[in-house]
C-alpha cells in the first residue's frame, strides 16, 4: 500500500529540514522516497497542508516496566480508582495517572505522539518482567537500559584487581543476557552500601567491604560502553541524589570521566546547592556550563511538574533517605537477590512549597542555559517528577517565556527571587523540541532508522495543527502513524498495534566470562546462569515483539 502525506510543513533536524512544504511517500511500513513513480497513484492520501509534521516522538527515560513500576501500582489502588480508562474502540480497559498500567501507558503515549520509549532501570535478574511488562504496552517500540555498578559481581572483579577486558566481557554479557540497549548505573556502588549500613557514599567515599569508590565504578563501567562501541554513553544517576550541595559531586563526576563520553540522567535533582538562609539553591549555571565545555556530556532534565505522582527508583539509599515525605503516607524500599534494590515512594510536588518551587526553576533553568539541543533530553524522569502525560505543559514552559512568566509568578516568591528564569529570554523553537524529542534521542541510541524523516526510515511520523498554545498543540496530534499504519487520529487511538524491541549485540569473548560466572551463579543466586539468559523466543514468541539489533560501532 502507498501512502501520502501531502503539504506539510516538514520539521526534521536529522537532515536539517526546518518547516519545508513537502510531501511524504510511505511504503510497506517505511518512508520512501519525496516523490514517486509519474502516474502512480496512492491508495491513501492525508492532507497536511498547514500542518507540522514531525517523526514519531522518542521517550529516551521513562520507567513504564520492571519490578518497581509495578509495586508503584500495588502501592497506588487510589491512583487506579481515581483515573480509569474505560474500554473504548480498538482500546482494552486500563487505569493510571501515576502509575498507569502497561496499557494505558502505550495509550497515553501514542495520543500526544510518541511511538518509543526507553525504560532506563532494567534489572538484570528481573529483566524477564521488564520485557514482559514492555510486550504488553501498545503503540510503542521499547528497549531498556540495564542496571550494573552495585551487583556483587562486579563488585567482586573491581575490588580484586581485574583487568578491564574482563570487565567489557561481563558489561557485554550482561546486555546479551537481559536484552538490553544500553547500561545503566544507579548511585554507584550506594544501591550495595546501603545494605552494609552506610547511609551515604560521595564520589571518592570508599565502600566499606569492597574498598572501592564510586569514581571506580564510573570510570570502569563508562571505559567499558566506549570500547564496546555501544551508542549510548553510560547512562548515570549520580550519587547524592536531592542532597544540598550534590551540585559539587556533578560537577567532580563531569571532570573525572576523564572525556569518556557520558549520560547524567534526570541533572536537575543533582543541580543543587547551598546558598541562602534555607541552604537550598540552584546550581542550574554551573552544571549547564560545565555541559556546554563538556562535549562528552548530554543529559536529559528529570524536570518537575506540580501536583501528584510517585518517586520509583532503584537507589534505595535515597528512597529510603526521603521516605519521610511519602504522601499519602506508605512507602516501599526492597532488595532483589542482593544484587540491587529499589524504593517506591508517593510524592506530591507543591508550587508553593520552596523546595518544590526551586526544583522546578531549576529544571528549567539548565533546559534554556544549554546551548546544544542535540545534548539535551526533555524528560520528567516518569513517573519521578511528574507523568509523562505532563510533556505537553513542559514543551509549552519552554517555547512560550509570557506563559513561562506567568506561572513563575504563581510560585513560592522566595524561590523565585533566588532563580535567575524570570531573566532568561530563550524560548525553543519547534526544530529544537524536535532535535530534544527526536533526532537527538534517536541519535544517542543508535537509532539509524528512527527519529527522522528520510528515505529508508521506519515510518513513526506525527502531524500536528500549528498553534499558538503549544501545550494543546502538542497533547492532540492530528495523525500519528506507527510503522505506517494509522493508530491515531485527532487525538484518540484508531487502531493498537504492537512495537519493537530495540537490542544491542556487542562482541565478546563467552567462554571466558562464562567461566567465572557459572560457579559464581552455582555458589550465590538461586537460578542457573542458564535460566538468567533471556532468549529471543521468549521475547518474539508472544507474536507481538519483534527483535531489531541495532550494530554497535565498528560492527557492521
Amino acid at each position: 500500500m502507498l501512502i501520502k502525506l501531502t503539504g506539510g510543513k516538514v520539521v526534521d533536524p536529522a537532515h536539517g529540514i526546518d518547516g519545508d512544504v513537502r510531501d511524504i511517500y510511505i511504503r510497506d511500513g517505511r518512508i520512501i522516497a519525496h516523490h514517486v513513480a509519474d502516474g502512480e497513484r496512492p491508495d491513501q492520501e492525508f492532507d497536511c497542508r498547514g500542518k507540522v509534521v514531525m517523526a514519531g516522538a522518542i521517550d529516551m527515560h521513562t520507567h513504564i516496566g520492571g519490578g518497581k513500576v509495578n509495586i508503584a501500582r500495588n502501592l497506588l489502588p487510589e491512583d487506579h480508582r481515581g483515573d480509569p480508562v474505560p474500554r473504548s474502540g480498538p482500546m482494552r480497559a486500563g487505569a493510571g495517572h501515576v502509575a498507569p498500567s502497561t496499557l494505558t501507558a502505550g495509550y497515553r503515549y501514542a495520543e500526544m505522539g510518541y511511538t518509543a520509549g526507553f525504560e532506563p532501570a532494567v534489572l538484570p535478574v528481573n529483566a524477564r518482567q521488564a520485557h514482559m511488562e514492555m510486550a504488553d504496552t501498545p503503540l510503542l517500540d521499547v528497549g531498556g537500559y540495564v542496571m550494573l555498578g552495585s551487583d556483587d559481581f562486579f563488585l567482586r572483579l573491581l575490588s580484586s584487581g581485574a583487568g578491564q577486558e574482563v570487565i567489557n566481557d561481563y558489561v557485554a554479557w550482561t546486555i546479551h543476557a537481559a536484552q538490553a540497549i544500553g547500561i545503566k548505573v544507579v548511585n554507584p556502588g550506594g544501591i550495595s552500601a546501603f545494605k552494609f549500613n552506610q547511609r551515604k557514599l560521595d564520589l571518592d567515599e570508599q565502600h566499606r567491604y569492597y574498598g572501592i569508590t564510586p569514581r571506580q565504578i564510573l570510570h570502569s563501567l563508562a571505559r567499558a560502553v566506549h570500547e564496546l562501541g555501544i551508542p549510548h554513553p553510560l547512562h548515570v544517576h549520580g550519587c547524592n541524589l536531592g542532597v544540598p550541595g550534590n551540585l559539587d559531586t556533578t560537577l567532580n563526576t563531569i571532570v573525572g570521566i576523564e572525556g569518556l563520553p557520558m549520560h547524567l540522567t534526570h541533572i536537575q535533582f543533582h543541580s543543587y546547592g547551598t546558598e541562602g538562609d534555607r541552604k537550598f539553591s540552584s546550581g542550574a549555571a554551573q552544571i549547564a556550563e560545565a555541559i556546554n565545555r563538556n562535549p562528552n556530556i548530554t543529559a536529559d532534565i528529570g524536570q518537575i511538574l506540580f501536583g501528584q505522582t510517585v518517586t520509583a527508583s532503584g537507589d534505595s539509599m535515597m528512597q529510603f533517605a526521603n521516605h519521610t515525605h511519602a504522601h499519602p503516607n506508605k512507602w516501599v524500599c526492597m532488595d532483589i537477590e542482593c544484587d540491587a534494590g529499589c524504593g517506591v515512594v508517593p510524592f506530591r510536588y507543591k508550587d508553593k512549597n520552596f523546595v518544590n518551587a526551586l526544583q522546578w526553576c531549576i529544571g528549567l533553568e539548565i533546559f534554556l542555559l544549554v546551548e546544544d539541543p542535540w545534548r539535551v533530553f526533555l524528560t520528567t524522569d516518569h513517573p519521578n517528577g511528574a507523568p509523562f502525560t505532563t510533556y505537553p505543559h513542559l514543551i509549552r514552559l519552554l517555547m512560550d517565556k509570557s506563559f513561562r512568566d506567568d506561572r513563575l509568578a504563581s510560585i513560592h516568591p522566595d524561590a523565585a527571587a533566588m532563580s535567575t528564569l524570570g531573566s532568561l529570554q530563550r524560548e525553543y523553537s519547534l526544530y529544537e523540541i524536535a532535535i530534544m524529542t527526536r533526532a537527538g534521542a534517536a541519535r544517542i541510541l543508535g537509532l539509524h532508522d528512527r527519529g527522522h524523516l528520510g528515505a529508508g526510515a521506519a515510518a513513526d511520523i506525527t502531524v500536528y495543527t500549528e498553534q499558538d498554545d503549544k501545550e494543546a498543540m502538542f497533547a492532540t496530534p492530528d495523525y500519528v502513524f506507527k510503522d505506517g499504519e494509522l493508530v491515531v487520529k485527532q487525538g484518540r487511538v484508531v487502531k493498537v498495534v504492537w512495537g519493537n524491541l530495540h537490542t544491542l549485540r556487542p562482541e565478546f569473548d563467552r567462554a571466558a566470562i562464562e567461566s567465572r560466572l557459572r560457579p559464581y551463579f552455582d555458589r550465590y543466586h538461586t537460578m542457573k546462569l542458564e535460566n538468567f539468559i533471556i532468549r529471543d523466543w521468549e521475547i518474539e514468541d508472544d507474536g507481538r515483539s519483534k527483535i531489531l539489533v541495532h550494530p554497535c560501532r565498528g560492527q557492521g
